[in-house]
């Protein structure tokens, strides 16, 4: 009787092969030759159970998909065909030219991060992009923190520890990530007093709750759900008014959320009160998003009264929460095409939602084509794109969408998930779907021959 050990390869055969030798180059000899070792290991076990040993190329292929769960990087780009714009689970505001151009050049060569030119002598961060935010935003300073959830934090631990907030139950949120406003107050130091009911709030209920414990008013932008139908709020205005007759007047903060510089009504969508509004109208701060739909890199921004976002700037949790010089290097970068008049030619998610519904469906008319001749059956239908990333809530804008209709769509969505790079796409009827909005026309090719290739490993 034949030793069947005798066909695995000793680990020094195994390390020498052409296919391997790959591997080692690109993860290093060390960690390859362990995953290999523990290949082996594994195999022998396998055998004891009464498996037959595999060959010498079944088990190099069994070490490069090894290597690749446990060596190669976990984030990699996919290709979004959901036509959800700002897609939280996948990585939300792709970044423009300028941005990524700006991040290079502040990560390869040293920068004025915290030195001040001028004076020959330590500066800070925080200057860094704050008067382009004042400009567009009409505020007296502003802040960059990593992300919106820091800015409400510090912002709430600055202004109201260990004093009530009061705000409207229907704007109690959890967003993406179990993030609850609740739960964000509570871990700032300050006491909830939430007031009205879930679908009306009238400024005198928040009137009715004010007492000498009262640390600020806070307005919460509902984010990713809409109340319909009986509803009432107290405006932004109203909570101002308020404030101000007050004999200590206190804080109105507004967390905006996504927030955004543009108006979005002229591209089908629905009013979304913009940041500078809110300034206008008087709130002391405004939170937003730097990644949603201004189009930026992750970080918070507040912007507000000089003397408030100077009390921030001098919190310990504002360390903490710090962004690098790659952000700040983006955001300003960002920032600069709404200077310009721009940014709905150079920031993507912008772009995006200003694609018109005739270019949508001529690009995916292309598509059609391109598979039909390929012999793959497609159809072309009316569709929705959602901006998403908490973003104007049940709004769609119109597109048109590639459909591919399978026995077994859950089956092609994993097929085409495990493609290289990975195509996310979703089920709509029964039918796969591919929305062009957030395509990038470099991906067609890729995304034509993901489609071919999926569906060829299905038959």
């Amino acid at each position: 009787m034949t030793n069947p050990y005798r066909h695995i390869p000793s680990l020094d055969a195994l390390l020498a092969r052409p296919d391997v030798l790959s591997l080692i180059t690109q993860f290093g000899r060390e960690p390859v030759r362990d995953e290999a070792r523990d290949l082996l290991n594994d195999i022998r076990a396998e055998i004891r159970t009464g498996a037959a040993p595999p060959d010498a190329d079944a088990i190099a292929a069994r070490l490069h998909d090894r290597v690749r769960v446990h060596l190669a990087p976990s984030l990699i780009p996919v290709i979004n065909a959901t036509g959800v714009i700002v897609h939280t689970n996948l990585g939300r505001a792709l970044l423009s030219e300028a941005a990524q151009q700006a991040m290079m050049t502040a990560a390869r060569s040293y920068s004025n991060l915290e030195y001040d030119l001028s004076a020959g002598k330590r500066g800070s961060r925080y200057v860094h992009a704050e008067a382009m935010l004042t400009r567009l935003t009409g505020a007296e300073a502003a802040l960059m923190v990593n992300n919106n959830a820091a800015a409400v934090t510090l912002v709430l631990r600055t202004l109201a520890a260990g004093k009530e907030v009061i705000i409207s139950r229907s704007e109690l949120v959890e967003i993406g990530g179990g993030f609850r406003i609740p739960d964000i107050l509570s871990q700032s130091g300050a006491a909830l007093v939430e007031v009205g009911t879930t679908n009306r709030t009238l400024l005198a209920d928040y009137e009715n709750a004010l007492t000498e414990r009262t640390g600020l008013l806070l307005k919460v932008h509902q984010s990713n759900y809409r109340i319909i139908g009986f509803t009432a709020e107290a405006s932004l205005q109203e909570l101002v008014g308020l404030a101000r007759r007050l004999p200590a007047p206190i804080p109105v903060v507004n967390d905006l959320g996504s927030g955004t510089l543009l108006d979005a009504r002229p591209y089908g969508l629905a009013y979304e009160p913009t940041v500078q509004e809110c300034i206008a109208a008087g709130a002391d701060v405004v939170t937003f998003s730097g990644d949603k739909l201004l189009g930026g890199p992750q970080a918070g921004v507040i912007v507000g009264r000089k003397e408030i976002i100077a009390r921030l700037k001098r919190q310990p949790l504002t360390r903490a929460f710090r962004v690098d010089k790659t952000t700040l290097a983006a955001l300003q970068a960002t920032l600069a095409a709404y200077l310009r008049g721009t940014a709905t030619e150079e920031i993507p998610v912008w772009r995006m939602i200003s694609a018109s519904q005739e270019t949508l469906a001529q690009r995916a008319r292309a598509w059609a084509d391109a598979l039909t001749k390929q012999g793959v059956r497609v159809e072309l239908q009316p569709g929705g794109s959602a901006v998403g990333g908490g973003s104007l809530p049940g709004q769609t804008l119109p597109t048109t969408l590639l459909a591919v209709r399978h026995s077994h769509p859950q089956r092609l969505l994993a097929a085409l998930r495990a493609d290289s790079p990975p195509v996310i796409a979703r089920v709509q009827d029964d039918q796969v779907v591919f929305d062009p909005r957030t395509v990038l026309p470099e991906q067609e090719p890729v995304l034509l021959n993901a489609i071919r290739t999926a569906l060829s490993l299905l038959q």
